[in-house]
């Protein structure tokens, strides 16, 4: 396990390094040489890797956009249903933050306090693009008949968005002891009967 050869890359140490820092110290500003110190290198190594702090929050950033968007386009693939979209697309953006709560810190921006604006303009566009999903679906779902709310499709769309993005904020605000996946059995079914079914189901 500890064999050179089955370290990762260095760059990838040093994400895996800024994950977990973020992670043990909720609310800390993360130094390059506090980085430097947990990935065993000095800061001028750091930097041969990663130009400037920002690109290895970018760095983090990709990954973050590589692994969601992998999972949703194979949902959006193989599931055709509306409602079974939307929650599948909700858990992996909630399964993801579980799993990542340093990670997390970085999509509510408590870590970018005092960084380039560039990073929380990235993290905006990933939020964008997960909305335009649940748009995609919902419209989707009204031309065929799969759902049939009468709400419109833009305020449905960040209806959703705004409930995952609550419950991660709230595990960061936690100190990582509050999971976003708590509850989100019932809660999901209080959203789908109010927002996705069709309107007849209200009425039971």
């Amino acid at each position: 396990m500890n064999n050179e050869n089955n370290k990762p890359p260095r760059r990838q140490q040093i994400l895996e390094a800024l994950a977990l820092e973020l992670e043990t110290s909720p609310g800390a500003r993360i130094t390059t040489a506090a980085l430097a110190r947990a990935v065993g290198v000095s800061e001028a190594a750091l930097y041969r890797h990663f130009p400037s702090k920002a690109k290895i929050y970018e760095g983090l950033i990709e990954f973050i956009e590589e692994s969601v968007f992998g999972l949703i386009n194979r949902i959006v693939a193989d599931e055709r249903q509306v409602t079974n979209r939307c929650e599948k697309i909700l858990l992996v953006l909630l399964g993801f933050s579980d799993r990542n709560p340093g990670i997390t810190r970085i999509l509510m921006g408590d870590a970018l306090t005092g960084e380039t604006e560039r990073l929380r303009t990235r993290v905006g566009q990933f939020f964008d693009r997960i909305e335009t999903q649940f748009k995609q679906a919902l419209r989707e779902g009204q031309a065929t008949g799969d759902t049939a709310t009468d709400l419109p499709v833009p305020a449905v769309a960040n209806l959703l968005l705004a409930t995952a993005e609550g419950r991660m904020n709230q595990f960061v605000r936690s100190g990582f002891t509050r999971s976003p996946l708590e509850h989100w059995d019932q809660q999901w079914e209080l959203l789908r009967a109010a927002l996705l079914e069709p309107a007849m189901a209200l009425d039971r």
